[in-house]
């Protein structure tokens, strides 16, 4: 298998920087917007990068497939994709969106690529090999900057204003810094290449973090069992941290389970 990952990494780098040029090629002729959630829609980009992935995968290895947009099933081997994460930055012309391509293995996260066309970035990891940004190694902050801690936190209809406030309320009770910029998957390459010193959300969906766990992982952070309890088909929380603030971020975190 070590081949065929080797393999699947490789082209999974390549789609990533494929569908970044098509969605911008697609961003200033996005039809009408289709409306999800309060405050979460799609785009006639988020389709097509979608299809686009699903169609190189079917053709280069024919591996199942669980989209954001066009769902999926569980396989031994399947991609999870958000073909754009980041959505209303993408359709303010905002450069904070991404492509998030992850590859899951028996249930176990093995490749993970976001690319992050706007801003010139593109992450990519597999386990055990290391994590990279544009081709050079990267880590998790340590805390070397010996400021306080900054953690990124996003935000979801599925849990409650009051339960998002409590999260806040105990960040900066334990004297973290919080932000709020729109991507989880960001959010969790911001972690891997030190950034940010850890991301937060009590809910939120596999194809948002999967490949930002790999590039956790790879970066020497620590990442809670997301997957735990069908976490890739019906969500969960995650914590993704610089491993010197994960007590912390637990504690911070603890009411919601």
């Amino acid at each position: 298998m070590s081949a065929a990952l080797a393999a699947r990494h490789a082209f999974a780098v390549e789609l990533a920087r494929e569908a970044g040029d098509l969605a911008i090629s697609i961003r200033q002729n996005l039809g009408a917007l289709e409306s999800k959630e309060p405050m979460d829609y799609a785009t006639r980009a988020d389709h097509d990068v979608e299809a686009l992935i699903r169609r190189r995968v079917a053709e280069r290895f024919g591996d199942a497939v669980i989209g954001e947009e066009d769902g999926g099933a569980p396989a031994s081997v399947v991609w999870v994709v958000d073909p754009i994460d980041g959505t209303t930055n993408f359709i303010h012309g905002t450069p904070r969106w991404c492509i998030s391509i992850a590859l899951l293995v028996d249930g176990e996260p093995e490749i993970g690529v976001i690319n992050a066309p706007d801003e010139g970035r593109l992450f990519a990891a597999r386990r055990g090999q290391g994590a990279l940004l544009n081709g050079a190694p990267l880590s998790v902050s340590g805390l070397r900057h010996g400021a306080s801690p900054v953690v990124e936190t996003g935000w979801s209809p599925r849990r409650s204003l009051a339960a998002y406030g409590e999260l806040i309320t105990r960040l900066i009770g334990d004297g973290i810094e919080f932000r709020r910029n729109g991507s989880g998957a960001l959010g969790m390459a911001d972690v891997a290449c030190g950034r940010n010193d850890g991301y937060l959300e009590l809910h939120i969906n596999a194809w948002d973090v999967l490949a930002g766990i790999v590039l956790v992982r790879e970066a020497g952070g620590w990442v809670n069992g997301f997957l735990d309890n069908d976490g890739l088909m019906r969500g969960n929380p995650i914590i993704a941290c610089t491993p010197e603030i994960q007590q912390r971020l637990m504690a911070a975190i603890s009411f919601s389970n």
